[in-house]
This record gives structure tokens, C-alpha cells and sequence, in this order.
């Protein structure tokens, strides 16, 4: 496994990520899977004027769950972490990742995108370099139905 700078051949990628916004959600994807143990969010909608995850919890969050989730990740915001890359294999990671989302034609390299200690996963989008430069985060609507928990997420440039 490298942490190489120079990117080696992937698959290319089809999206056009708002990188604040982008690591902003693997922020509140790792903290979701780490508190909940939910895993990450099965479904995402991430775009510069608001985004929505969708988690499977099988009761809903409440106001004071959504609170603690937004202030500890605008902590991690104002501790300023790296955001770093990592290259490797798909076999020398297969025990560390659902591979099951890599695309049926993914190149035999994968990149893994690490927010400091509080997430790593594979992803091919655009990040920030250090989460000071994500904004503020805010949940801004969250709705619980049939065992879906959804969060709406803004970022603001100021409190």
C-alpha cells in the first residue's frame, strides 16, 4: 500500500463532486458507522446547497443524537485533520472494504480517502485538503420512516 502522491491508472470517475460538501459526508458517514453501527449511508445525494444520506437504524435518532452528531463533527471541522490518499490493490484491501460497491469494471487499484483518524474509505471523488476547509456543518432536516433514517446536511461558510 502506497500513500503516493502521483495517482495511478483507475477507472476514470463520472461525477463532479462539491469537495467541502463531499468530505463532509465521510465525516458523517464514519461517525454514523462508528456510533451506530449502521454502516455507511446506502444511499447519498451530495451537492454544494445541501445533501441527504440515507442510513438503516431501526429506531429514529433523536434531536439530541442529531445535535451530538453535528457538534462532534464540527469539532473534527475545527481540529483542522489531513485529508489523505492511499493507494493499494483490491485484494490487499478486500478484508478492510465492502467491495461490493466497486463497479463491475473496477481497475485491480483502488484509492482509499482518509479524513484523519475518523474515516477511510474507497472512494474515486474530489476532497478537501484539511477539514478546516469544509465550513460549517449543519443538519438541517432529518426524517426517520420504515426503518430509513435520513439527514439533511448544509455547509455554511460562518456560523
Amino acid at each position: 500500500m502506497t500513500q503516493n502522491p502521483q495517482a495511478p491508472l483507475l477507472n476514470s470517475h463520472n461525477k463532479q463532486e462539491y469537495p467541502p460538501a463531499h468530505t463532509a459526508e465521510h465525516l458523517l458517514n464514519g461517525l454514523m458507522d462508528q456510533t451506530y453501527h449502521c454502516g455507511r449511508a446506502f444511499s447519498a445525494h451530495v451537492e454544494r446547497q445541501k445533501s441527504k444520506l440515507d442510513y438503516h437504524l431501526p429506531v429514529p435518532l433523536t434531536q439530541e443524537q442529531i445535535q451530538a452528531l453535528e457538534d462532534r463533527i464540527n469539532e473534527i471541522i475545527a481540529e483542522d485533520v489531513e485529508v489523505w490518499i492511499e493507494y493499494a490493490t483490491q485484494a490487499d484491501v478486500a478484508q478492510r472494504f465492502d467491495m461490493s460497491r466497486l463497479p463491475d469494471d473496477a481497475s485491480e487499484t483502488v484509492r482509499i480517502v482518509h479524513v484523519g483518524p475518523y474515516d477511510e474509505c474507497l472512494c474515486a471523488g474530489q476532497h478537501v485538503s484539511h477539514t478546516g476547509e469544509i465550513g460549517h456543518f449543519r443538519i438541517s432536516s432529518s426524517r426517520w420512516q420504515e426503518g430509513v433514517q435520513r439527514l439533511v446536511f448544509r455547509l455554511d461558510a460562518t456560523q
